[in-house]
């Protein structure tokens, strides 16, 4: 926990910066991905599709509290929060209680917000939010144990799926794997043979998969996004599909050789969509999103024409280039000499080389 407090310090001074430079009182925090980066890996989640969580983070130039109810606030002093932070706890049926603890510990001032109250708070600058973009030592220890851990789980679950196993069966053993590893399954997106070349974003149906299968983790721990698409094969794979997952490879590897310090997430776009006119897919750039940065969000700022955010070292990206029937996706983080480090390749599944870098193949059955 020591290391823990250390980074909660230096995100607490980072806050107080944006205090002083925005003439502001307090900032509130009340989102997951928020919150969890100011406690360094902090977890107000209970309902798991909802933003926000049950407590949250108010910041002033002199306290950082948490704020919560009578239900949560055990809990959270035991097993979430670094002993940075003082707790403010309100009855859970008395709501206005936390408002005026709020109104009276910033004197009535300006408060920013990850979610602002309309009218009354105002939205974090985009200084702040390049912070969270951005991932110091200790938070990228803790997404590489993630990345690990979600990797292995998708391993596991498609050297375990048989061809009769439902898209709800794969699913859920994908939940499943997951959940066993202490790991949010935020997303499992599932796709079988049928269903495959016909959706880019395949929910899980009740159909049997049949001779081949997609499986989609966006996976959370400490907050943090692990992102990956796996295929598996039941039989051999046919020689048109095989030139497809090709042609998303030498994709990706086009834009995964631009994520370099500075480059901009819109330059990134236009290489995926030159790389898609190159292969003879001029349209798929259309037809799915593509990716971009990630970390507390599944994706931070997804890529589009219009996008000049920039990349820095210590920023994670998740590219997710695909055409029918055919997608690749893996979490990298730019390291401090430019290089990339996937994060959720697990050693034991197939790969090719592409580019220098080791890509996923389908996993053959």
């Amino acid at each position: 926990m020591n290391q823990h407090n250390e980074e909660v310090a230096q995100k607490l001074e980072l806050i107080r910066n944006t205090l002083t430079e925005n003439e502001a009182i307090g900032v509130r925090l009340r989102g997951t991905d928020w919150f969890a980066w100011a406690t360094a890996g902090g977890d107000n989640t209970v309902l798991l599709t909802a933003e926000t969580g049950v407590a949250e983070v108010l910041v002033t130039a002199e306290n950082a509290w948490i704020l919560t109810d009578e239900i949560e606030a055990q809990r959270f002093k035991d097993e979430e929060i670094p002993a940075n932070f003082q707790f403010n706890i309100n009855p859970w049926a008395d709501a206005e209680a936390r408002e005026k603890f709020v109104r009276d510990a910033t004197n009535g001032g300006k408060v920013l917000s990850d979610r602002p109250i309309p009218h009354i708070e105002k939205r974090l600058p985009a200084s702040l939010q390049q912070h969270k973009r951005v991932m110091m030592s200790s938070e990228l220890e803790r997404y590489r144990e993630v990345g690990r851990l979600a990797s292995e789980a998708m391993t596991e679950v498609l050297k375990a799926a048989q061809p009769t196993w439902t898209e709800y069966q794969l699913a859920g053993a994908g939940a499943e794997a997951l959940w066993a590893r202490g790991i949010h399954p935020a997303l499992t997106l599932v796709a079988g043979e049928r269903r495959l070349p016909l959706y880019r974003h395949a929910t899980a149906s009740g159909e049997k998969i049949g001779q081949q299968a997609m499986l989609v983790f966006c996976a959370r721990r400490y907050g943090l996004y692990a992102n990956l698409t796996r295929f598996v094969v039941f039989g051999s794979l046919p020689d048109e599909r095989a030139e497809l997952h090709r042609h998303v490879r030498e994709i990706e590897a086009e834009a995964l050789n631009l994520c370099k310090p500075e480059t901009s997430l819109n330059a990134v776009y236009d290489v995926l969509a030159n790389a898609y006119q190159k292969h003879g897919f001029p349209n798929a750039i259309r037809e799915h999103h593509q990716g971009g940065t990630t970390g507390y969000l599944a994706r931070e700022i997804v890529a589009n024409p219009t996008t000049t955010d920039t990349l820095e070292n210590n920023t994670a990206v998740a590219w997710n280039p695909s055409l029918p029937g055919a997608k690749i996706e893996d979490t990298f983080v730019i390291l401090e000499d430019g290089k990339l480090e996937n994060l959720t390749l697990d050693p034991n599944w197939p790969t090719v080389e592409v580019e220098g870098r080791l890509r996923p193949v389908p996993l053959s059955r």
